[in-house]
């Protein structure tokens, strides 16, 4: 988790900001709207595209009437919304993101954009003399990979840039960070600190010595050590990933990973009336499950805005930092198979204390390994909790192809992030055998065997832009066009699943379904006004698509153009 230390100004403009935002934001609908001349497409019960050219808001935000071609209007209507003849689909559901973590890092060092361990030295140097009077420099989305750098950065790289404060980086993948020499001096981190249990200390080469990169658990030893986060601190990261999140369409989200701390920064925002998007949150652990929802999960609040739905449990980290934990090990580095965070029992034990009280289990689960000990867990855990539990594993990113239909045996589901792929592929070739990649982000493979699938960003890792999402969904292309026909191109997804992965399914595998992720009478009214047909553009126009407008229960709460869209 990025803790920033803020600036005086930045502190004395979260005050001003929430209160603006209560005033902007607060109003409810008050009137119905007919909302007219529109190309809508919405995806219905059993997996079917429906179509639609208008649609009407009741005064309660929720959609009314959907109208077709030949339907006769109704002329009683408060507002008239004249769509232009534009397109309209359901306001995008992202089933795995970090809001806190969008939100922190458009306050903190942002280093996912540089190309090499040159580049990210210069702006790191730049950013810690435009902030002279921050205590840690701190950032995240550093990837040696993308670097071409073949290795893990040092802390005497980090010292060149920044010797005079402690800096701590996270990596993109949010499973190593990176220290240099001052942080590890306050952090109390030398050659006799052992490494911890689910984590691993990089060292200097022959020696014990730490060499500044910190893996999975590994990483607390230095984060520890931060700047602890205000509530305010809080409350202006949720604002930034709030207007974030409208602008690219999305309205509502899986949190990955909530604290108790978020949880009553979203509670204040939903009390404030400046809670804009809907959030389904999944605890950060057990013990912040039990302090959030006490004997169970939360009722829906603030008109079906935020609601604890279950717990997130990490079982391994990340391909890229080699903690996602395989069967066999890495083709790139024999002697290691990963890093499992928790032993079978460990797992089925935290499992079965969220299960007992029926909270929703999501377990973060990347490597083979990991996703086939996740799925015998559930298969044994079921024999006890019966009903619908609607098991999740979330990315599922490598499974052994023999795994992939036991998903479909206790219709567990697969909650994937399209834009894994499309940036992780050359990374996953060195990591693993062509055998194992049949098995790698195996979307159709999924679906085939009847398991639900939802899709993500996982931003801050990636982008939270679900264009770019749907595009390498059906294509298994990147940005560049790369690979040629898609890399394993048979994984690819038609459009009408794709869409369907970021809207519908992906509430109802958060227990929404009903409530939002269709364009149908008595959901909510949330729907996104784009430039773009979804079912018949490239794949180029698709990731080009512009989000022209976002609703959230009946209210436009971005307009392309507006002050907000800046």
């Amino acid at each position: 988790m990025i803790r920033p230390a803020l600036s005086a100004p930045a502190r004395s403009a979260i005050a001003l900001s929430a209160a603006a935002l209560a005033c902007a934001w607060a109003a409810p609908a008050a009137a119905d709207t007919l909302v007219d001349n529109i190309q809508g497409i919405t995806i219905d019960t059993d997996g079917e595209v429906e179509t639609f050219t208008g649609l009407v808001i009741g005064d309660d935000g929720r959609i009314a009437k959907v109208l077709g071609r030949r339907d006769k209007r109704p002329r009683d209507t408060d507002f008239h919304v004249d769509g232009e003849g534009r397109f309209v689909i359901p306001g995008i559901v992202d089933s795995h993101l970090h809001v806190m973590g969008i939100g922190l890092a458009a306050l903190t060092l942002d280093l996912s954009d540089t190309t090499s361990l040159a580049d990210a030295q210069q702006k790191i140097a730049a950013y810690a003399a435009a902030n002279p009077g921050r205590r840690w420099i701190i950032g995240r989305g550093w990837n040696q990979e993308k670097w071409g750098l073949g290795r893990f950065p040092t802390a005497e790289e980090l010292d060149a840039a920044v010797a005079d404060r402690p800096v701590w980086l996270e990596r993109v993948d949010g499973h190593a960070g990176w220290a240099n020499t001052a942080a590890m001096r306050i952090a109390g981190v030398d050659a006799d600190t052992p490494d911890p249990a689910g984590g691993r200390i990089e060292r200097v080469a022959g020696t014990r010595r730490p060499a500044g990169v910190f893996v999975d658990a590994a990483s607390e030893l230095v984060a520890a050590r931060l700047p602890a986060l205000r509530p305010e601190d809080r409350d202006l990261a949720l604002q930034k990933a709030q207007d974030a999140l409208l602008r690219q369409g999305v309205t509502a989200v899986a949190d990955m990973g909530t604290t108790i701390e978020d949880w009553q920064s979203y509670r204040r925002a939903g009390d404030g009336g400046w809670l804009k998007i809907r959030i389904m949150a999944y605890a950060a652990g057990t013990g912040a499950m039990e302090l959030i929802g006490g004997p169970g999960p939360t009722p829906w609040l603030y008109d079906d805005r935020l609601r604890l739905n279950g717990v997130k449990i990490y079982l391994d980290g990340a391909l890229g930092s080699r903690g996602a934990w395989l069967k066999r090990p890495y083709a790139d580095d024999p002697d290691n198979t990963g890093l499992p965070l928790l032993t079978g029992s460990q797992l089925r034990n935290l499992m079965s204390r969220a299960a007992l009280d029926r909270f929703q289990v999501a377990v973060h689960a990347i490597g083979d390994a990991a996703n086939a000990e996740v799925l015998t867990a559930i298969d044994e855990l079921s024999e006890t909790y019966e009903g619908d539990r609607r098991w999740r594993i979330e990315h599922a990113q490598v499974v052994d192809p023999a795994d992939i239909p036991r998903f479909a045996r206790h219709g567990t589901i697969a909650s994937m992030q399209p834009v894994h792929q499309t940036s992780d592929r050359q990374m996953a070739e060195l990591r693993l055998d062509p055998p194992r990649l049949a098995g790698a982000y195996a979307w159709k493979s999924m679906t085939g065997g009847g398991t639900p699938l939802v899709f993500g960003s996982d931003a801050p890792v990636e982008s939270a832009d679900p264009f770019a999402g749907l595009a390498a969904a059906i294509t298994r292309r990147g940005a560049d066009g790369q690979p040629f026909g898609g890399w394993y191109p048979a994984e690819a997804v038609g459009r009408e699943q794709a869409l369907a992965s970021f809207t519908s399914l992906g509430a109802y595998a958060g227990f929404a379904e009903g409530r939002f992720g269709r364009i149908a009478e008595g959901e909510w009214a949330d729907f996104v006004v784009i430039d773009t047909d979804p079912l018949l553009a490239t794949p180029e126009e698709l990731r080009a698509t512009r989000v022209l407008q976002t609703w959230v229960g009946g209210e436009r709460l971005f307009l392309a153009g507006e002050a907000a869209d800046d």
